[in-house]
C-alpha cells in the first residue's frame, strides 16, 4: 500500500520538477522576455525606491523587484528570479507540508499560474500570497491551527494581497459576505469570531495604506490618473460577459482577436462548454458532499463570485482592462484549486486528470512559443544603444504599423489566412528591452509630448 503511494506521488514529483524547467526557461524565448508595458511601470517604481512619484500602482510588488535587482543588477533577471523563487518555494510549501500536493503541482498546468509565472506581473506574487491564504483558510475551517495563530497571518496576508494589488479588495469583500453567510446560517462558532477580527485588523491595515496614500498624493489608489471607462458599447459588454463565464476554465482562456462573427462565435461556443463544465462541477460536487469540507469550498466560491462581480462592476466606472485571463486570475485561481480538492476526493484512478494536466502544459507552452524569439541575443543588441539615448525621458512604440504576419496555406481545400502574431511587433520587443535596461524612462501609450526631442522612440533602435 504505501508502495503504491509512493509511486503515485512520483509522477507529481516529475511533473513539478517538469514545470519548473518549462517555467524558467520559457521567457528567454518570449520575444519581450515575458515584459510587458506594466511591467516598465512597475520597474520604474522599483527604481525610485526609496522615494515614491505615484499610488498609481500599489507598492508590494516594486519592493520584490527592487529586493530581487539588489542581488543581480538587472531588472530582467530580477522579474525572473522572482518568479522562479515563488514557482519553487510552492512546490517545496506542498510537498513538506502535505499540502494538496498533487492538487498544487496541476495548479501550474492551468492557465492562470502559467500566466501570473512566466510573465513579469502583479498577478505572480498577488496568486502567490493567495496560496498562502487559502492554506490558512483551510486550516482554520479543518480546526488544525489556533485562532491567534489563524487571525495574526491571514490579516498579514490580506495587507500583502492589498499591496500587491488594489484588487485585494475585493478578496476582502469576499471574506465579509462569507462571514455574513455563516451569521445568516447561523454558523455561531470559534471560526465566525476568527473570520470577523481578521475581517477588523486587515480592514485596518488596508484603511492605514489608502490613507498613507491620501495624504501623499491627494487620492487613495489613484483614481484620478486611470481616466474614465471608455464609451461602453454592447459588443464589448458581451465580450465581458463571455470572459466572466471563462472563469470557470482551469485550461482554455479566452483572447479574444477581434468583434468579428467568427471571433464572437468562438467564444460563445467556448461559454457553452464552460458551463457544461460548471454543470459537471455542481454534479461533482452533490456527489461527494458527504466527503467534503464544504465551509472551506463555499468561501472559495464566495471569494471566487465577489472578485469576478466586483471587477466586472469596476470596469463600468473607471479605465481598466476588459475582463480577461489576468483580470480574472484570482477567481479562476480559487475554482480550480476548489475543482482539484473536489476531484481527488475517493478517486479511484488520476490517470485522465494527469494526463490532461501534461497535456495542457505541454499546449499551453507550445502555444505562448508559436513565435518564438531569442530574448537574450535581442537585448545584448538594444542594451549598448540604449547608451546613446540617456537624456531621453520618454520611450513610445512608433512602429505599431509595421505588421508581422505570417501565411498560412491550408493544401486540402486550397485556402490561405493570414495571422499577425500580437507579440511578434518588433517595436513593442524594442520598447520591452529599453525600458527594462532603462527603467527610469518613462514609456508613453499615445505620441502626446510637444518637445520630441525628449522621446525615445523604437524606430531609432535597431534590431535585426
Amino acid at each position: 500500500m504505501q508502495k503504491n503511494i509512493y509511486a503515485a506521488m512520483r509522477k507529481y514529483v516529475y511533473l513539478a520538477v517538469a514545470v519548473t524547467v518549462i517555467y524558467f526557461f520559457q521567457s528567454f524565448f518570449l520575444p519581450t522576455g515575458g515584459i510587458g508595458a506594466d511591467s516598465l511601470s512597475y520597474f520604474g517604481i522599483a527604481s525610485d525606491l526609496p522615494g515614491i512619484e505615484t499610488n498609481l500602482f500599489p507598492l508590494g510588488f516594486p519592493v520584490l523587484i527592487k529586493i530581487f535587482y539588489t542581488f543581480f543588477q538587472d531588472y530582467f533577471w530580477a522579474g525572473k528570479m522572482l518568479n522562479i523563487f515563488m514557482v519553487i518555494l510552492l512546490l517545496l510549501f506542498s510537498y513538506f507540508r502535505k499540502f494538496y500536493f498533487r492538487e498544487t503541482v496541476l495548479l501550474f498546468t492551468g492557465k492562470t499560474l502559467f500566466f501570473a509565472m512566466n510573465l513579469v506581473v502583479s498577478e505572480g506574487p498577488f496568486i502567490f500570497l493567495l496560496y498562502f491564504l487559502i492554506y490558512f483558510f483551510h486550516e482554520r475551517i479543518s480546526e488544525k491551527i489556533a485562532s491567534k495563530q489563524f487571525v495574526f497571518f491571514t490579516s498579514a496576508l490580506l495587507l500583502l494581497l492589498f499591496a500587491v494589488r488594489y484588487s485585494g479588495i475585493y478578496i476582502y469583500m469576499g471574506i465579509g459576505v462569507f462571514w455574513l453567510w455563516m451569521i445568516l446560517k447561523k454558523k455561531y462558532s470559534e471560526v465566525q469570531k476568527d473570520f470577523l477580527q481578521v475581517l477588523i485588523v486587515a480592514g485596518l491595515g488596508i484603511g492605514l495604506y489608502l490613507s498613507f496614500n491620501h495624504f501623499n498624493f491627494g487620492s487613495f489608489t489613484g483614481e484620478h490618473l486611470r481616466g474614465a471607462p471608455a464609451q461602453i458599447h454592447p459588443i464589448y459588454l458581451l465580450r465581458n460577459f463571455l470572459a466572466m463565464a471563462n472563469v470557470t476554465d482551469p485550461f482554455i482562456g479566452i483572447k479574444p482577436a477581434s468583434n468579428s462573427f467568427i471571433s464572437i462565435g468562438f467564444q460563445v461556443g467556448l461559454m457553452i462548454f464552460d458551463l457544461l463544465l460548471l454543470r459537471y462541477i455542481i454534479r461533482l460536487v452533490r456527489q461527494k458532499k458527504a466527503l467534503l469540507q464544504l465551509e472551506f469550498h463555499y468561501l472559495l466560491w464566495i471569494i471566487a463570485a465577489v472578485y469576478t462581480v466586483t471587477l466586472f462592476i469596476s470596469g463600468l466606472f473607471q479605465q481598466i482592462e476588459e475582463m480577461n485571463v489576468r483580470m480574472l486570475a484570482a477567481a479562476n485561481f480559487c475554482l480550480f484549486f476548489s475543482f482539484l480538492v473536489i476531484y481527488f476526493k475517493n478517486l479511484r484512478s488520476d490517470r485522465f486528470i494527469f494526463g490532461l494536466g501534461c497535456f495542457f502544459l505541454l499546449f499551453l507552452t507550445v502555444y505562448s512559443l508559436k513565435n518564438p524569439s531569442n530574448y537574450l541575443r535581442n537585448k545584448s543588441i538594444i542594451e549598448p544603444q540604449m547608451l546613446k539615448f540617456k537624456d531621453k525621458i520618454y520611450l513610445f512604440d512608433d512602429e505599431k504599423t509595421v505588421q508581422n504576419v505570417t501565411v498560412y496555406h491550408i493544401p486540402v481545400i486550397n485556402k490561405t489566412f493570414n495571422y499577425q502574431h500580437t507579440s511578434g511587433q518588433k517595436g513593442e520587443w524594442k520598447q520591452s528591452i529599453g525600458g527594462t535596461v532603462n527603467p527610469q524612462i518613462k514609456w508613453l501609450k499615445y505620441d502626446t509630448i510637444k518637445d520630441k526631442s525628449k522621446v525615445l522612440y523604437t524606430s531609432q533602435l535597431m534590431l535585426k
